[in-house]
């Protein structure tokens, strides 16, 4: 073959190259076949069916069967009706006057009802009025012929210039307005731990909720008075994710240490550990309907461990490898795709729980992603980076619009069933949105509490309570912050303030 190649100049190879693309794509730039009648018939029968089936039900009235010569006619794959005085009517018994639009609500009158009749009669004018010994109003016939001409008429505007200029006329991108929310203000300031506090986590009555931190220890609080219960001790490292279970008295705990941690709350003890990670493990996450539980971690995968006590059962399901770098947040759904985890490496990725596989990879976040947060009520999500937020649409991940403007490294997103969405930054600022229209209705950065150094006023992680009457942060100056909204605020006192310099275009 390398003989075969030396024989020949480049010219010649260039040469013979052209020949074989132009005889390939020569069929492209060829004049027209000449179209074949029989086969013609066939494509715009097989046309006329896939787009108007919905309506070749209906017959064609006898002023418009002559039309131009060669146009399609629908009537001559239907039978006609065997009544050839019908009506075709839409949302009045009978069209008075031209234009009436055909909807799917439109129906054929054979025959003219008696609620028809008279308000035909009241519409006719003096001149088309017979009085007869027993009727004071317009026949039959008369309301007949006087809506078939009112009918004709709006058939040949639809068929005219109506169907033409419904076709040109685009209505313009609106962008809706964004909904009002009232403020949210510091509500108390708890204190207890001596380290940043990573990770926050509520119990599904509501009545208490459990805080991870640096100090290696976890801690569980009192939701209404903010007073501490219980402290929990066995990490060696930083706790960097809790999760209260919904179906079991469990607690699970996640730290730097590589320990996956199962504490039963009923004896304040740990009963079960799930190994396998071969680094620190970042996040997790119980699924809201099977007893399976995900951690990522920074070896660059995410576990699938079952919670299920029987002694078959195995604590590993599932290794979810794919990702290049640190995984730093999962979530999981009830409905596919079932598991959604946020990586340093500026990917997401959205999981099949039963195949244990990627099922779709977003790319379009140009920093690492560090948190995703599901909405509640509706079937979309949003992840949280450096560049922007941004927010996409399930199950295959399609993009819906950006969210920009908290420009510091998010750690933490929450969104509550109001379509309030919380980011929660590096630098300690914390931004509300409006979920619908990405307004950024308020920004807040509450001051470091004293003891603490001004660097240290990163929020690492926030968290709606089930009321989603509270706001709960976790805070690198030691502190546990809760929000309330302002019940003050009204709308005249704090306006919507929205001015978008560019019209977004939601992609749906």
């Amino acid at each position: 073959l390398l003989q075969d190649v030396q024989k020949h100049s480049v010219h010649t190879l260039v040469f013979r190259s052209l020949k074989r693309t132009h005889d390939m794509f020569v069929s492209d730039q060829a004049k027209q076949i000449a179209i074949d009648d029989e086969s013609h018939k066939v494509k715009l029968g097989v046309k006329l069916k896939s787009d108007y089936e919905a309506v070749l039900h209906m017959p064609v009235l006898k002023e418009c069967k002559d039309r131009v010569p060669g146009s399609i006619h629908i009537s001559q794959s239907y039978p006609q009706p065997d009544n050839p005085e019908y009506l075709i009517t839409g949302t009045h018994a009978y069209p008075s006057a031209p234009g009436v639009a055909l909807t799917a609500d439109t129906t054929v009158h054979r025959n003219p009802s008696e609620a028809g009749i008279h308000s035909m009669a009241l519409a006719l004018p003096p001149s088309q009025v017979r009085i007869d010994a027993n009727r004071t109003a317009a026949s039959v016939a008369d309301i007949r012929r006087h809506a078939g001409a009112a009918h004709s008429t709006a058939m040949s505007l639809l068929e005219g210039g109506a169907t033409r200029n419904s076709a040109l006329m685009r209505k313009a991108p609106t962008m809706p307005k964004p909904q009002w929310h009232p403020p949210w203000k510091l509500f108390r300031v708890i204190s207890g731990h001596l380290g940043w506090v990573r990770s926050i986590a509520v119990e599904p009555g509501n009545q208490w909720f459990v805080t991870g931190s640096a100090d290696r220890t976890i801690k569980i609080w009192d939701l209404a008075s903010g007073k501490l219960k219980l402290s929990l001790t066995g990490h060696i490292s930083t706790v960097r994710g809790v999760a209260v279970s919904n179906r079991s008295p469990y607690l699970f705990s996640c730290g730097e240490d590589k320990q996956v941690k199962c504490w039963d709350l009923e004896y304040n003890k740990v009963i079960r550990h799930y190994h396998g990670h071969l680094s620190a493990v970042y996040d997790l996450d119980l699924h809201p309907t099977i007893d399976v539980l995900v951690t990522c971690s920074r070896d660059a995968s995410a576990r699938v461990s079952s919670t299920s006590r029987a002694p078959l059962t195995k604590a590993n399901v599932h290794t979810l490898t794919g990702h290049t770098n640190t995984v730093a947040t999962v979530k999981c759904q009830e409905s596919e795709p079932q598991i959604i985890t946020g990586s340093h490496d500026s990917t997401i990725r959205l999981w099949d729980l039963i195949a244990g596989k990627t099922r779709a990879t977003l790319t379009n976040h140009k920093k690492s992603v560090r948190s995703v947060v599901l909405h509640p009520r509706q079937y979309t999500f949003a992840s949280g980076s450096a560049d922007n937020i941004k927010q996409w649409k399930f199950p295959d991940g399609n993009f819906i619009q950006n969210l920009s403007g908290h420009n510091a490294i998010i750690n933490t997103l929450a969104v509550n069933s109001d379509g309030v969405l919380v980011s929660g930054a590096d630098n300690g600022t914390i931004h509300m949105w409006d979920w619908r229209t990405g307004y950024n209705f308020q920004r807040i950065h509450a001051a470091v509490q004293p003891g603490s150094l001004d660097s240290e006023s990163g929020i690492f992680a926030c968290l709606f309570d089930k009321s989603e009457s509270r706001l709960i942060t976790a805070e690198a100056d030691k502190t546990i912050k809760v929000y309330k909204e302002d019940d003050t605020a009204t709308e005249e006192s704090h306006p919507v303030n929205w001015k978008p310099e560019i019209l977004k275009r939601k992609r749906f």
